[in-house]
């Protein structure tokens, strides 16, 4: 097969493996397009050409396959089927694998390290890690989440109150403690980071930089106009800075919501705290207002997985047609509603820029424009930590993917 693109590709992969591009089978897909997508049986029972194929499946409940007889690849992969297990917490997926030996494979058991040394003595897997570029971050909402425009919240149409104001902004950028929450939240499991972009090297920012001062936001808002009450909340022009910040249930996510509250406090920032369980935070549901994409409040706090060496499909989540809303039924990825005309022009251009060099800068300028308009506020990225049965061999690890790219290749030691 020969595949010829209309114009210079450097990220030839986006039509094969990211969400704005994947083959589809045409004759599967086309009855349900359009307003009917998400009524395509397919969507739920995928079919494709990987080592294996869909058996069953039941979202944030379980998944179950079974080898695929036409993989491309001789006497691969190794085992009959494959079981995948949804729902639960972090801390009970790594006691299935390294306790009770349950389970072969458990993904993200991001618990704390004392925690998971005590259960590695169990005896019956082991906890693997590798460093990721999977930024953790909270979004500053740019729209309204509080007017309702036909019958819409956080409409493009509006604009925050007083998120749209750099003193607010600049404000609450200093008011995040990086460091205690790398250090005595996430322990070993993390790294501090100024950048949204953090790899690969050629794509991350030399220009930006983080710092935590409650004095700095306390001169940013009395410079900007933002007086204390008799409760010492903040006000300017009857508007007060009190904020709904939400995040999924996560036990480190609900930590640093309380040391960004606190903070703020000192600061005459009100911050009220919501947390929304994670099967529904991060679902796709266009009819359920407590999801990651609504966006119904004031900031939130979210992960961000890298999936590509190339980030041309991670940064279109800034881009001003991506936007998140009715219309499209909540599936852009530009759930912040951030808009703006250069970062468009940048990554439009990077879409077909061949110089490597010359698209390393339009990616490094995208960044800083996101970071230094607070759009966003990077925190760290993680530690990608998984459980393992000492039975398993075969795979390796990979920033973008876990080890789970090679699990054609896992095989049980006897």
């Amino acid at each position: 097969m020969k595949l010829v693109f209309k114009g210079p590709t450097p990220f030839w992969a986006d039509a094969f493996c990211s969400n704005a591009g994947m083959i589809l089978p045409r004759h599967v897909f086309v009855p349900y397009s359009g307003a009917r997508s998400r009524e395509a049986p397919a969507n739920l029972a995928p079919i494709g050409t990987g080592p294996y194929r869909f058996v069953e499946f039941k979202p944030r409940d379980f998944l179950r396959a079974e080898i695929n007889p036409a993989y491309h690849v001789p006497n691969r992969p190794f085992f009959d089927t494959l079981e995948l297990k949804g729902g639960g917490d972090a801390a009970s997926a790594a006691r299935a694998v390294l306790q009770t030996g349950e389970y072969d494979y458990a993904w993200g058991v991001a618990v704390e390290d004392d925690i998971l040394r005590r259960m590695e003595e169990g005896g019956k897997g082991r906890v693997v890690r590798g460093r990721t570029a999977n930024p953790v971050h909270i979004q500053l909402n740019q729209t309204d989440p509080w007017t309702e425009v036909d019958g819409e919240r956080a409409s493009v149409t509006t604009v925050h109150p007083f998120l749209t104001d750099p003193a607010v902004r600049s404000a609450l950028a200093l008011l995040v403690d990086r460091r205690t929450i790398q250090t005595h939240i996430y322990g070993g499991q993390a790294e501090a980071t100024a950048n949204f972009l953090n790899a690969p090297p050629q794509f991350v920012s030399p220009n930006t930089r983080w710092e935590f001062s409650v004095e700095q936001a306390n001169q940013l808002l009395d410079a900007g106009g933002w007086k204390r009450g008799p409760d010492g909340i903040r006000a300017k022009d009857g508007k007060r800075l009190k904020m709904l910040f939400q995040t999924r249930t996560f036990t480190f996510f609900q930590k640093i919501q309380a040391i960004v509250k606190q903070a703020c406090a000192r600061a005459g920032i009100d911050l009220e705290l919501k947390s929304v369980v994670a099967s529904v935070f991060t679902s796709s549901d266009p009819g359920n207002p407590d999801t990651a994409a609504h966006f119904y409040a004031d900031l939130q706090l979210l992960g961000r997985i890298l999936r590509h060496p190339d980030p041309q499909a991670f940064m279109r989540e800034f881009c001003s047609w991506e936007v998140a809303q009715k219309a499209n039924k909540w599936t852009g990825p530009n759930i912040v509603r951030w808009r703006n005309d250069e970062y468009d022009r940048l990554w439009r251009t990077a879409e077909h820029e061949m110089d490597p060099v010359k698209r390393a800068a339009q990616f490094i300028r995208m960044n800083d424009l996101v970071v230094n308009n607070v759009a966003v506020i990077p925190i760290i990225t993680g530690t990608g930590t998984f459980a393992i049965s000492k039975t398993l061999q075969g795979f390796d690890f990979s920033p973008y993917s876990g080890p789970l790219w090679r699990l054609v290749y896992w095989y049980r030691e006897a």
